[in-house]
């Protein structure tokens, strides 16, 4: 049987003020990001948990579509991390089978108290339920073959915490799949360039690139490169709402 997993890290702990610098300056963000750079681009509100209807979706051909881009087989172990619903979560708990496993996470308690009555209700018992942090998916390490960010990417306010923390998560060959949309980051997309420049930043390499309808967006697969830089070693990207993705100078 799934189990709802809690999160062991209180909110509001790490969102406590250093005494070392100005109030003003460190309030806005988490406490756990401060050693990372600041995203150089806007940042979209939390949106519903439900893209678009589930029978839309798999109208367009949407599930199917990226599971076969992300070649998912029975037997993988997979995270769904912004998994809301659990569109995307039932279907891979499908492609893998019994013997594969899938983590569904999200930072919306209330969300994924809905998606873990889904999971018991439909009896998927190669599924997983875990909260996450803003900056941090609280993955275990060296777990999953694929790792999906689907139509949330663009509400991550700490991209450069997020991804470095993920990382160690990939087994080896394992990969990113993030699907999104080319338009302003404060209008719930991103501009692919700039997501490579993001993702390049922290220690990603950009394997697979496709732009498709039937994803009411694109998709963008990533590897890690053999290395992770340091946080401090980071460079942000400049973005603009557009989202230009240049490093940094």
């Amino acid at each position: 049987m799934s189990r709802f997993v809690k999160s062991a890290v209180s909110a509001l702990a790490m969102l406590g003020l250093s005494a070392c610098q100005p109030a003003e300056k460190r309030s806005d963000r988490p406490e756990t990001s401060l050693e990372f750079p600041r995203a150089d681009r806007p940042v979209s509100d939390l949106g519903a948990n439900q893209f678009s209807t589930e029978t839309a979706r798999d109208a367009a051909g949407e599930a199917q579509k990226v599971m076969d881009l992300a070649e998912i087989k029975p037997g993988m172990t997979v995270a769904d991390i912004g998994a809301g619903e659990g569109y995307y979560t039932v279907r891979l708990a499908e492609r893998v089978g019994e013997e594969g496993r899938v983590l569904a996470q999200d930072i919306d308690r209330e969300a994924l108290e809905r998606l873990a009555r889904r999971v018991e209700r439909q009896r998927f018992d190669n599924v997983s339920i875990k909260l996450g942090e803003g900056d941090d998916p609280r993955l275990p390490e060296d777990s999953f073959d694929r790792i999906f960010l689907v139509h949330m990417y663009h509400e991550v306010r700490e991209p450069y915490a997020f991804l470095w923390r993920l990382w160690p998560a990939l087994r080896e060959g394992g990969q990113v799949i993030v699907v999104d949309v080319d338009r302003p980051t404060d209008q719930h997309g991103i501009d692919p360039l700039l997501l490579s420049c993001e993702f390049r930043q922290v220690g990603f390499e950009l394997v697979a690139f496709r732009d498709a309808p039937e994803l009411a967006g694109y998709y963008a697969q990533f590897k890690a490169a053999a290395t992770r830089p340091e946080p401090s070693e980071i460079k942000p990207c400049q973005g603009s709402p557009g989202g230009e993705g240049n490093a940094g100078k």
